[in-house]
């Protein structure tokens, strides 16, 4: 399965709780709609079909992301290539 990249993950969550917090507090339409687009772009990237299934995906792929960068020993030499699942 394809998955998103970390930062991209990172940016959706922090933009549809950005939206969520907008919603609430003015309920434009502008609002609802760029949260429409957000929660789509979470369940496309996730493989999931509801927000909170998208939520708690991205939450485990950013969690594990971390720990595997944490495991990179750093600095890589300019020929070293790592691929990542």
């Amino acid at each position: 399965m394809l998955m998103a990249h970390p930062t991209i993950l990172r940016s959706l969550v922090e933009q549809y709780e950005t939206l969520e917090v907008l919603r609430a507090e003015q309920g434009s339409p502008e609002t609802r709609r760029r949260l429409e687009d957000v929660t789509y772009t979470l369940c496309v990237s996730t493989g999931t079909r509801t927000i909170e299934d998208a939520l708690a995906v991205a939450r485990t792929q950013l969690a594990d992301a971390l720990g595997e960068t944490a495991a990179i020993p750093s600095p890589m030499s300019p020929d070293e290539v790592r691929l990542t699942v």
